[in-house]
């Protein structure tokens, strides 16, 4: 008989964590988060704002590829759930910027966590795509 996997046996049980639990609604905190910052420019926005507020287009020249319209609808989203704060200076023409809220700067502790796993794991993740792969070309 095999012992079990250490690493497997000391990993929480998802369902139970009260982050999965749903409420009166069928919506759980998980759920809610990852709707916020589950695509990529959420996240990238929120790294960039980490350091200092930062200015519209500065912050549109730091994320590769994203639109203006994209940046624009992202920023509104993370206002909108308290996580960026817009200040408009009343200066000709009108000079905004995006700074991260207490809340906002304290998500960088999660974000880090899975950054750090995504390293470990980054070549473990790459050989079971490429094995994936080639194992779907030869079928």
């Amino acid at each position: 008989m095999n012992a079990p996997n250490k690493s497997v046996q000391s990993t929480p049980l998802l369902h139970s964590h009260p982050g999965f639990r749903q409420d009166e609604r069928g919506n759980c905190p998980i759920r809610e988060v990852l709707d916020l910052v589950g695509d990529t420019w959420s996240i990238l926005v929120i790294i960039n704002l980490q350091a200092a507020p930062t200015r519209f287009n500065a912050l549109k020249r730091a994320i590769e590829g994203i639109s203006q319209r994209m940046l624009t609808v992202t920023l509104r989203s993370l206002e909108r759930e308290g996580l960026v704060r817009r200040t408009v200076r009343p200066t000709t023409p009108p000079e905004v910027e995006y700074a991260l809220t207490d809340i906002g700067h304290s998500i960088a502790v999660p974000i880090a966590g899975l950054a750090g796993w995504a390293e470990q794991n980054r070549d473990l993740l790459r050989a079971a795509r490429t094995a994936f792969d080639a194992a779907q070309k030869a079928s």
